[in-house]
């Protein structure tokens, strides 16, 4: 176990002249984001603690370019506008809401005060680093961490760049069982989920991207019962073959939590269960119902398709025991509520009526443990009773905030979660009851903030089935990536598969958009681009001539796939997004056929010149942009294409300011971006 000294903004001796007399910060609350305390405010004693980090009186131009991110309190009741920087005027007062809504209002600390007194305890199994927003973000081309409490630089694709603190968002996959080696519906949630993690770093959002391992399960242990080999030796294995997944996909986590180990996860499931306890929402009592070990879930005779789960098409077995229930059925008209205004939602709007209809049907209390002796001893135990362990489901929501350390009071938690603007679950439509029903239901019973939007894929399919390792027709996303390579899986899963509906998996349709959307489309264009260049004006961007009617369609082109995309993504509709980008593209390649730049550099009088300085200059700029609005999903392509033309990823400039500095920027001839898959024809 590693002990880190908290972050503090504490401060020891004395102030450098008497502090200016200051309101105390607002802070708000819920689903915005928290205002850090101001850096030049007084100086107070830190309580003594080994290892503690202290920060001495900073100057009152410490930070001279933190914009609104410091400022104090505005006078009266109001609050400062984050544009403008100046009082908005009085606030009007809600009333308050019911507990764990979120949106409760609490006082901040005095400027100046100490926000944690505890070091920050780091579990086995903990993998930590930097939110996205601060790494892809860190001017000096490090990934270093900075505190979140710190100025951070945001570039935004229209505002340009930014040093006040940038609205934090939260997002997270749900956490893989670990029984086998994992299979490609596991990449699309990963890939989905990376792209939308992306996407809000590149808008200016701090993000906090969030996956792990579910290793509590009943049907680990039986997988290790078949091997022959203890659950801790099967999830120690297969939980590697997860993070190589991670790896090979690009997949740009903040942290990755396993369940088994992580002490933040074992002290926050825990401490999550003596709130609920406390709550008055535990009782026992003895239970018989059918069994999917497959989907670790009770079912109803009348939720069984031929008497067989829904799932897997296996026969649930009948279990008979004494176990605790959660009080569920207490919270159906909160939860109805929270539904049909928006505070919690769900998408797409399907299941968000299907959740809808469930709750409104009426709810059951639930069982959420299991008694030792059917759990094999493995599981997290349940306070104050030996017997039994957590409900696998009940140990593995609690990850999403267990990671973040609110137990032990962790400025993450504050910051991505209490105050965050969007707190996202991106799930599978087979578990979207737990993730919108009894996960909110929970948090409610605990006293705490809800997430904000639960977004839900369907599966990928092998002839209309559902790929799973219990049905055994799984397809190897680490084989797949050996063979086409991660931009060709990436690829298919954003462009091709729905992002809300089911999708039919072949390597053929794989195969087919890799080499024309990305071999023929852009790929071709780009080597078209940056050769001309090289080759007419000796690998600078030409200063434009006149513009005419092509270069006009080819910006209102641009302006409207720029538009359509981030419509999409905020509607996380990640194919509509690259079919919008990929409108830009057929327009951009159209553009140079019929502006044909060979025949105006062959022709070389006056006119042809300046119509090849205007046709070039606009190939260049719109490019630059197709490699922007690539960057959330192939990152890798996505720089390339900007390193050939010598753009700062972080630095390109907006839609509506596509040409700015792009007179004299060096282009150099790119590589083969998407060399062509060809497949051995078949004997």
């Amino acid at each position: 176990m590693v002990v880190v000294p908290a972050p503090t903004t504490g401060r020891t001796g004395p102030a450098p002249h008497p502090p200016p007399t200051r309101r105390p910060l607002r802070r708000r609350v819920g689903r915005s984001a928290g205002r850090p305390r101001d850096p030049t405010g007084p100086t107070v004693a830190v309580p003594d603690r080994p290892g503690a980090t202290t920060f001495p009186a900073l100057p009152a131009d410490a930070f001279p370019n933190a914009g609104n991110a410091f400022r104090p309190a505005p006078p009266g009741n109001s609050r400062w506008c984050y544009r403008t920087g100046k009082p908005t005027g009085k606030r009007k007062r809600k009333s308050p809401r019911p507990r764990g809504s979120g949106s409760a209002r609490r006082p901040c600390p005095e400027p100046g005060s100490a926000r944690r007194d505890g070091p920050v305890v780091r579990g086995a199994g903990a993998r930590f680093r930097a939110p996205l927003a601060r790494r892809i973000s860190d001017t000096t081309g490090g990934r270093r961490a900075i505190p979140w409490w710190r100025p951070v630089v945001a570039h935004h694709p229209k505002l340009g760049t930014s040093t006040t603190m940038a609205a934090a968002s939260f997002i997270s996959t749900t956490i893989p069982y670990v029984n086998a080696r994992p299979h490609v519906g596991h990449a699309l949630e990963f890939v989905q989920s990376d792209a939308f993690a992306r996407y809000g770093a590149m808008s200016g959002r701090d993000v906090y991207f969030l996956s792990g391992s579910d290793e509590n399960s009943l049907k680990n242990v039986l997988a290790a019962d078949k091997e022959g080999i203890s659950a801790r030796e099967l999830v120690d294995r297969n939980v590697v073959f997860f993070e190589k997944m991670v790896g090979d996909l690009e997949i740009d986590l903040t942290r990755f939590i396993r369940t088994s180990v992580d002490a933040d996860h074992l002290e926050g499931a825990a401490e999550i269960w003596r709130r609920i306890a406390a709550a008055g929402d535990l009782y026992t009592k003895d239970y018989e119902g059918l069994y999917c070990v497959g989907c670790e879930q009770f079912y109803s005779p009348a939720e069984l398709v031929d008497g067989k789960c829904p799932e897997h098409l296996v026969e649930p077995e009948t279990i008979s025991e004494r176990n605790y229930f959660f009080r569920l059925s207490r919270y159906q008209e909160r939860l109805l509520e929270l539904l049909d205004s928006g505070e919690l939602r769900v998408v797409p709007e399907t299941r968000l009526n299907e959740v809808t209809s469930f709750v409104r049907a009426g709810l059951a209390d639930i069982s959420i443990s299991r008694s030792m002796e059917r759990a094999r001893g493995w599981g997290i135990r349940v306070p104050e009773d030996p017997e039994q362990v957590m409900y696998v489901w009940i140990d593995a929501l609690t990850n999403y905030i267990n990671a973040l350390g609110w137990t032990r009071g962790d400025e993450h938690y504050e910051r991505f979660w209490e105050n965050a603007e969007h707190r996202v679950h991106v799930v599978g439509k087979g578990v979207t009851r737990f993730h919108a029903v009894y996960w909110p239901a929970m948090l409610l019973s605990a006293g705490l903030p809800l997430p904000t939007e639960i977004v839900v894929h369907g599966y990928i399919t092998a002839s209309g089935q559902k790929l799973s390792k219990s049905l055994g027709n799984v397809v190897d996303p680490t084989d797949l990536i050996n063979r086409f390579g991660t931009d060709a899986v990436r690829w298919f899963l954003l462009a091709d598969v729905s992002p809300f509906g089911d999708a039919d998996f072949s390597e053929e349709r794989l195969v087919q958009r890799y080499n024309t959307d990305l071999a023929n489309g852009l790929g071709n264009l780009l080597s078209r681009v940056t050769s001309m260049i090289v080759r007419y004006r000796d690998g600078a961007v030409p200063a434009p001539g006149p513009v005419e009617r092509p270069e006009e369609e080819l910006a209102a082109q641009l302006l409207e796939s720029d538009r359509g995309m981030h419509a999409a993504m905020e509607g996380y509709d990640h194919r509509e997004a690259l079919a919008k980008v990929w409108d830009l593209v057929r327009r951009t390649n159209a553009y140079v056929d019929e502006r044909a730049p060979w025949h105006l550099a062959k022709a070389g009088d006056e006119v042809s010149n300046a119509v090849l300085d205007t046709t070039l200059h606009h190939l260049a700029g719109s490019v630059r942009q197709i490699g922007r609005l690539l960057q959330p999903f192939l990152p890798r392509p996505a720089a390339a294409v900007l390193e050939a033309l010598g753009s700062d990823p972080v630095k390109v400039p907006g839609a509506d300011r596509w040409l700015d500095d792009l007179t004299g920027t060096p282009v150099s001839k790119a590589k083969a971006l998407f060399p062509r898959i060809e497949v051995p024809a078949e004997d």
